[in-house]
């Protein structure tokens, strides 16, 4: 008896379980399940900068790895170094799981200083903070390139030309895999970024 009806109405099952799950599609996609809720909040500019080993790196190097993007100068009297050391956090726990810090999410930090910051003084500085250079990133290019890449992309705030006398921004850019900028994180006072937000944030957009 059971078995002639679900052979009567084998569609008519066929049709609703194809219903339920274009439903279910479509409350997923709508909530935003499985999927980062972080908003696309502009473009990363294409650039191209030495890294501290020397090597160029453009912007394309690293596509399809999610980023944190900073800028800094090593002469910073206050905010630098603690948000460098934010960062430097991060490292630690993105290297927790294998396979992700280096392949999947990367860390770039821009100095706006290159008369001062040679690459002898970032190593130095990098090495403050336990850098891996095989996922952080230390760049420095043309001043007035770097001044662009901040104020243009990310509408960070820099006043001043001379060597080590600056007053900028302090915000740390979370840039997803296809260059597009996700959020940008207030760390004026370091000690109110939380590294387990940035590391959960970030960890929502790898692919």
């Amino acid at each position: 008896m059971m078995s002639n009806l679900l052979q009567k109405y084998k569609w008519t099952w066929l049709i609703l379980a194809v219903c339920l799950i274009a439903a279910g599609a479509l409350l997923f996609s709508t909530l935003g399940i499985g999927k980062s809720k972080l908003p696309v909040m502009g473009q990363v500019a294409d650039f191209q900068m030495e890294n501290v080993d020397g090597s160029t790196v453009t912007l394309d190097d690293t596509k399809g790895k999610v980023r944190l993007m900073y800028f800094y100068f090593t002469s910073c009297p206050d905010v630098c170094p603690p948000t460098t050391m934010v960062l430097s956090q991060v490292q630690n726990e993105l290297k927790k799981e294998e396979g992700l810090f280096g392949e999947k999410a990367a860390i770039l930090s821009f100095s706006f200083d290159p008369e001062t910051d040679t690459p002898e003084k970032i190593k130095a500085f990098g090495d403050q903070f336990f850098a891996d250079y095989s996922g952080w990133y230390f760049l420095r290019g043309d001043q007035e390139e770097t001044r662009d890449l901040m104020q243009g992309s990310f509408k960070i705030p820099l006043i001043g030309n001379e060597t080590s006398n600056f007053s900028h921004g302090n915000r740390i850019a979370l840039v997803d895999g296809d260059h597009n900028i996700r959020k940008l994180y207030d760390a004026t006072d370091p000690m109110q970024v939380k590294v387990e937000d940035i590391v959960k944030d970030l960890k929502s957009l790898v692919q």
